[in-house]
């Protein structure tokens, strides 16, 4: 598989976003059939209004609506990433809706910016698919709309905005990846990175003060190392003691250094990275992923609706499609892993079989750092990083 790396860029430009700032529409016309067609099925609200399935009266009247828009415009879902492709795919063959995509290779921000530039026009996004910092934002600033799906109460708490108008999806978690072949034993904690065999050989990918999955590797960096959301300096230490020791390389992690062997062991996200089992896999390099144990650290996407969908009900079942047990076990094809993992795996709904591909998850994260969290988190960042990997 190869994964899309503009869009993992987009995933650094979500926490870039969050250090600096943390802080389109239907027609009249089309949310009134919509509600119309719902009211048939004895709908409470017309589409645009509704918040859950009930206030169409029920999943067949959603359904219904849906289908009489005939149209999904979603915005900056590459096909390759998340297993998006088959989603997409799935949605279309289920309810034989058509679907428009637009700018794949796009940002949160590009998303943000086509609800607020295209407010009032049939070509705005129906539903956007956000990085952490943008969806508190685009919350806050009242742009999109509260929807709970059928499988909300699967979603812990602190995963999900209370009203539903931004719920964690899918997401990673920081792991280790390393390249078998070139490293006799592969480390599975960050305590581990620390050991002399490994001297020149552990990267990030990308720089901690630009980066997203070089951000989450130093903030897991510090939850292994007596840190806390509220405290990153023990992650920055952490890398300070890997310089000192010889074992930091300061060449970022990409596909390309990884095989040519330049980075044999690199933090990433853990889709990343288990992507690239199969990617390099036909290229002789055996590439074994971990997700440290010492250092359990997450960061997830989030959906959400369009306050002024031009295909309100489309955008709904959408929701829905995404948050049911199908849906949830698709993006695991992708290697993500699904935000209702753990209820689904007590209930017995998760496809084993994906899961199983999976890098072990041994302490699940589900409290994240909140704005005022991560903007803290990058000015000490921003002030200590250079000095602690300088000379």
């Amino acid at each position: 598989m190869i994964v899309h790396r503009n869009r993992a860029a987009a995933l650094a430009a979500v926490l870039t976003a969050a250090a600096l700032s943390l802080t389109a529409c239907g027609s009249a016309g089309s949310s009134a059939k919509s509600g119309d067609t719902a009211a048939k099925g004895g709908a409470t609200k017309e589409a645009k209004d509704a918040t859950s399935a009930a206030d169409f009266g029920g999943m067949d009247a959603l359904v219904a609506a849906a289908k009489k828009e005939g149209k999904l415009h979603v915005i900056t879902l590459p096909r390759d990433w998340a297993n998006y492709g088959k989603i997409l795919d799935g949605f279309k063959a289920k309810y034989g809706i058509e679907i428009e995509e637009e700018n794949p290779d796009g940002s949160s921000q590009d998303e943000i910016n086509a609800i607020t530039s295209r407010k009032g026009q049939d070509r705005a996004p129906d539903v956007v698919d956000l990085g952490s910092a943008f969806a508190l934002q685009a919350v806050k600033d009242g742009l999109l709309a509260p929807y709970k799906t059928a499988g909300f109460e699967k979603i812990p708490a602190t995963m999900k905005d209370a009203n539903g108008a931004a719920v964690n999806d899918y997401g990673g978690y920081v792991s280790i990846g390393c390249d078998a072949k070139k490293v006799e034993v592969c480390p599975k904690t960050f305590a581990d990175l620390l050991k002399p065999e490994y001297k020149g050989k552990v990267a990030l990918n990308g720089n901690p003060t630009k980066s997203g999955s070089a951000f989450g590797g130093l903030y897991a960096a510090a939850l292994a190392n007596g840190g806390s959301l509220d405290n990153i300096q023990p992650g920055i230490d952490f890398f300070g003691k890997l310089k000192q020791a010889g074992n930091f390389n300061p060449v970022e992690s990409t596909p390309a250094t990884i095989e040519k062997g330049e980075t044999p062991i690199s933090i990433d996200w853990s889709y990343l990275n288990a992507g690239y089992t199969d990617q390099f896999k036909p290229k002789g390099i055996d590439w074994q992923v971990s997700i440290p144990v010492d250092g359990s650290y997450a960061q997830y996407y989030n959906q959400g609706v369009n306050k002024w969908a031009p295909h309100p009900a489309a955008a709904r079942l959408w929701q829905e499609y995404l948050f049911s047990v199908e849906g949830q076990n698709l993006f695991m094809g992708g290697y993500a892993t699904p935000a209702a993992f753990e209820a689904m795996k007590k209930d017995g709904t998760l496809d084993t079989a994906a899961a199983a591909k999976l890098p072990v998850v041994e302490k699940p994260f589900t409290t994240f750092p909140t704005q005022d969290q991560i903007t803290a988190a990058k000015k000490v960042l921003t002030e200590n990083w250079t000095k602690a990997i300088a000379g």
